[in-house]
C-alpha cells in the first residue's frame, strides 16, 4: 500500500442508491485471494452482458479515467466481502464518497487503502450533480475541495487515518512498532 496524505482525482457519478457488494463482484468472482486481476469484475453484471459481452454502461468507457467514485446513498451493503474495495481499487478508484457507507464495507475499504469518505445530504448532492470535477482530498486536513471554492470536511477514524497515510495495513502498522515492542518486553521483563 501506498502512503495516502492527498488525493487528487476527477470524479465519476453512480447515482444509484443502495449499490451492494454484490454488484460491486458478482459472487461467483470470489474464488481468489489475489487482488490483482479483480478490477475485471469490477460491476461485472453492469458492465457485461450474459454473453461475456460488453455493455454501453458509462462504467465501460469514461470512468477509467477517473479515481474518484461519487456513489448513491447506503454505498456497500450487503455481504461482508473484502473482495469489494480489492475490485475497486484494481479497477482504478481510489476514493468512494458518498452520504452513507455500510460500516462492514468502510472498515474493509480503510483497511486496504480505499478511501471510503461519508460527506453531508447537502454536499453529497453537489458532487452527485456535478459529474467530472477535479476534487482534491487532504487527509492531513480532514477537508475535500472542488471547484468554486466548494469544501468540506470528513471523518475518518483516527487509527484508519494513520494506517492511511503510513500507507500500512494493520499488520504492518504493528510490524513497524517492533523496536518499540521489544523494548517494553525487554523493560518490563527486568
Amino acid at each position: 500500500m501506498n502512503p495516502i496524505t492527498e488525493l487528487r482525482a476527477t470524479t465519476f457519478v453512480l447515482h444509484q442508491d443502495n449499490i451492494d457488494t454484490d454488484q460491486i463482484i458478482p459472487a461467483r468472482f470470489l474464488t481468489t485471494t489475489e487482488r490483482t486481476g479483480l478490477g475485471r469484475a469490477a460491476f461485472y453484471d453492469w458492465r457485461f452482458d450474459a454473453s461475456g459481452a460488453a455493455t454501453t454502461h458509462p462504467l465501460n468507457g469514461e470512468a477509467k479515467s477517473h479515481a474518484i467514485l461519487i456513489a448513491g446513498h447506503n454505498f456497500g451493503c450487503g455481504s461482508s466481502r473484502e473482495h469489494a474495495p480489492w475490485a475497486l481499487l484494481d479497477f482504478g478508484f481510489r476514493a468512494v464518497i458518498s452520504s452513507e457507507i455500510a460500516d462492514i464495507f468502510r472498515s474493509n475499504a480503510l483497511k486496504n487503502g480505499l478511501l471510503a469518505i461519508v460527506v453531508g445530504a447537502e454536499e453529497h448532492a453537489y458532487l452527485i450533480a456535478n459529474p467530472g470535477i477535479e476534487l482534491r482530498i487532504d487527509l492531513e486536513t480532514m477537508q475535500i475541495t472542488g471547484p468554486n471554492d466548494w469544501h468540506t470536511g470528513f471523518a475518518l477514524d483516527a487509527f484508519a487515518r494513520r494506517c492511511l497515510m503510513m500507507g500500512v495495513d494493520q499488520l504492518g502498522y504493528l510490524l513497524a512498532q517492533d523496536a518499540a515492542i521489544a523494548a517494553f518486553e525487554r523493560n518490563r521483563a527486568a
